[in-house]
């Protein structure tokens, strides 16, 4: 982790197509920016709209390219387990995974474990924060607001104060009350984890 010491922070966010990927590396970004550092971002999608792979690299204080170098990443979040496993080759041995351990639906029958996805990743990172992001989404009130409850874990690896003012800006308002709870669900369940490793 650097964003306490040289003020750098370089972070993969990876989904599929309609988890907001694109959403919550947006909102870091311009909180980012508005706490006054550099931010370079770039991101690429699968083949489908929906359900197509998503990934965001976000680099905050570099002064370097987009794209995060294999073996450098502060961290990684991940939406979807595999996917996160997927990328985890940009993790840095002391980065830190982030992980919704929830499986979507059309996933198959021949997906392998999560907790042998989980293993797998705590062998490429210093740190694997995993918990089913789904359901603390749907007790905040919307299934999508995943990404927002992740969002909410992020954020004690960061010293911004402003992060929930400017998801507050970004959500609609008849969306507000059930984001707002996501992000402090996800917040709630990192300060209780965050010297732990995985639920």
């Amino acid at each position: 982790m650097t964003m306490a010491g040289d003020k750098k922070f370089d972070c993969i966010i990876v989904g599929l197509g309609g988890q907001g990927s694109i959403f919550a590396s947006g909102v870091l970004g311009e909180t980012a920016l508005r706490e006054g550092f550099e931010v370079i971002s770039a991101e690429t999608h699968g083949m489908a709209q929906r359900g197509g792979t998503v990934e965001v690299h976000v680099r905050i204080g570099s002064s370097f390219g987009p794209l995060i170098p294999l073996r450098s990443a502060d961290a990684i979040v991940g939406m979807e387990p595999a996917e996160c496993l997927r990328f985890a080759r940009y993790l840095s041995p002391e980065g830190t995974a982030i992980l919704n351990t929830h499986v979507v639906p059309a996933a198959g029958s021949n997906y392998p474990p999560v907790a042998n996805l989980i293993k797998a990743l705590s062998a490429s990172c210093g740190r694997v924060i995993a918990y089913d992001a789904t359901r603390l989404a749907l007790e905040a009130g919307h299934p999508q607001t995943l990404n927002v409850a992740l969002l909410g874990t992020l954020s004690h690896l960061l010293p911004f104060s402003t992060l929930e003012d400017v998801l507050i800006e970004y959500v609609p308002k008849k969306a507000l009350e059930a984001n707002v709870r996501a992000f402090k669900l996800g917040q709630k369940y990192s300060k209780r984890n965050l010297s732990s490793s995985h639920l």
